[in-house]
């Protein structure tokens, strides 16, 4: 039998760039930051308007989000700097969803979903979710839908989806198998409309190239969850716009790349300047001294994606990195101060290039010190700056 979903894709997609559009437009209108729009999301849910109307659209323009690295950090430490976060006044906090960490030096691989849930207990406002979850090898994507549809129950308002095509030391180490690039996104697009099409709520006949799915989701999500696809070279960026809701990826391949993603979601029909764009910008509180044990730490930064994403092997990575990658290579794009007006800077510099989400990813040991020094001298100023814009 051939799947109902592909040929289901394109009315499936409209329907959520509707929502999306129209959501977007009341939020900005109402002048609501992302935690006072979730809230009223939970509240309208209570009242007349039925949650699946308003779409994924709290991923507003302007959100600042803190990276927690289930690489460099166990998970009882990463809900407590999550839930700190929160406090400090940020908008979102994204998650890694590793198998094994990058580097062998970084020690830490905590499972994601299980953060996520805990993290939901201790705040009340923010948004969560991966950057990014592979749905294709280690994880099918039925039980992607399944996980992130009962997160979703759980913190309705406060949930998105970020997906990628993954990399070795995760998908191989885990399965044993790692096909070209090609397959991998091809995996990516065909899990992607599976969990859409699961999360209706309605049955899923689905026997496809990579997938065989029959069944339903019994619990399936209050309001449509944001679908965020992961990019990092123009193939991608082309594809991610034509099959994702938004984009994540780097300032780098945002720069080099924004218009294959534009004319990859305008070939899908949809307005790229109604879409979330997540981009993830390395920061350290301090001088050049303290980005040197970070960089230590993300050494594999300008090549992940360049080589190294075909590595299982984390000490191999680590080792590779050293070798090929000097620190100040490493931390030469970050944004490295104590001046809060660079840190203010680098945000306002990426919102103004089209990005709607910044993600702040610091590598220091001291996390606090990161959020306590954003709460006090950045998040303000980048909020008072937006109000005045608007």
């Amino acid at each position: 039998m051939s799947s109902p979903i592909l040929g289901e894709e394109d009315r499936i997609e409209t329907r959520r760039r509707r929502m999306l559009k129209s959501g977007l437009l009341m939020a900005v209108g109402a002048g609501l930051t992302a935690g006072r729009l979730a809230s009223a999301e939970d509240a309208g849910s209570r009242g007349s308007a039925p949650a699946a109307s308003r779409g994924p659209s709290s991923l507003t323009k302007g959100m600042v989000s803190f990276m927690l690295a289930h690489e460099q950090f166990p998970v009882p430490e990463l809900i407590r700097l999550g839930a700190a976060a929160e406090g400090a006044g940020f908008d979102m906090v994204a998650t890694s969803d590793h198998f094994q960490p990058w580097q062998a030096n970084e020690r830490h691989a905590g499972q994601a979903w299980v953060t996520l849930g805990a993290l939901g207990q201790r705040t009340q406002h923010l948004w969560m979710g991966p950057t990014v979850t592979c749905p294709t090898l280690r994880y099918n994507p039925a039980v992607v839908a399944e996980a992130f549809a009962t997160l979703s129950l759980l913190y309705p308002g406060r949930i998105f989806l970020g997906l990628g095509s993954g990399e070795a030391l995760n998908e191989q180490a885990a399965t044993g198998v790692w096909p070209a690039w090609r397959e991998r996104w091809d995996r990516l697009i065909e899990a992607t409309a599976i969990i859409r099409q699961l999360w209706t709520g309605k049955p899923v006949q689905h026997k496809g190239i990579h997938y065989t799915v029959d069944g339903r989701l019994y619990d399936p999500p209050p309001q449509p969850i944001p679908l965020l696809l992961a990019a990092n070279g123009p193939k991608a960026m082309k594809l991610a716009g034509r099959h994702g809701d938004g984009l994540i990826t780097d300032p780098q391949t945002w720069k080099q790349y924004k218009g294959e993603w534009e004319s990859g979601a305008r070939a899908a029909g949809k307005d790229p300047g109604t879409m979330p764009v997540l981009v993830e910008a390395f920061v350290v509180v301090g001088d050049q001294s303290e980005a040197q044990t970070p960089a230590k730490l993300w050494n594999f930064i300008p090549k992940a994606f360049k080589g190294y994403q075909n590595i299982p092997d984390p000490a191999q990575i680590e080792q590779r990195a050293q070798a090929e990658l000097p620190l100040p290579k490493v931390y030469g794009d970050w944004t490295v101060s104590s001046d809060p007006d660079a840190h203010v800077q680098t945000i306002k510099k990426l919102f103004d290039s089209g990005v709607t989400i910044v993600n702040i990813h610091s590598g220091q040991p001291d996390q606090m010190k990161v959020i306590e020094f954003y709460g006090r001298d950045v998040l303000p100023r980048v909020k008072s700056q937006a109000a005045a814009g608007s």
